[in-house]
């Protein structure tokens, strides 16, 4: 019998935080806004594409796991300013986004607010993953 391979274990982390009081179907458009620009900005965290054994194939996914946290407006706010004070790549998701219906008007609803008066609803930070750890002491695995 074959011993079983050992798990995988990345060097890098992409790591969602969201906050925790907004609501189900919200967390998931955030968590899925939030990592949509990862691929094209860092390609390094795209694998190959899919293809199944009838030969079908399918778009390229991260090549790692993406975890998802949860924390108060406070952590959201401290970790926002550890992720920026490490020059860790960072997307932000903020409240004014929940208003918006395009790419323009969200781009333009952020640009809007100064740094330190973001209110966040969420972020996506990668990097090494010791950094990316410290970024998010104190916050929770999201369940």
């Amino acid at each position: 019998m074959q011993p079983e391979p050992a798990p995988v274990r990345f060097d890098t982390k992409i790591a969602v935080l969201l906050r925790d009081d907004v609501l189900p179907w919200q967390r998931l458009n955030i968590t899925a806004f939030l990592v949509s620009g990862m691929g094209t900005a860092l390609p390094e965290v795209i694998g190959k594409p899919y293809e199944d054994a009838s030969g079908v194939e399918y778009l390229s996914m991260f090549r790692q796991p993406v975890l998802v946290f949860q924390g108060d407006k406070e952590l959201l706010r401290l970790a926002h300013d550890r992720a920026l004070s490490r020059d860790l790549p960072t997307s932000v998701f903020t409240s004014e986004l929940f208003a918006t219906a395009n790419d323009r008007d969200n781009r333009s609803a952020v640009r809007a607010v100064p740094t330190e008066k973001l209110d966040l609803v969420g972020l996506a930070v990668y990097g090494p993953r010791n950094a990316v750890d410290r970024v998010l002491k104190g916050a929770d695995m999201h369940h």
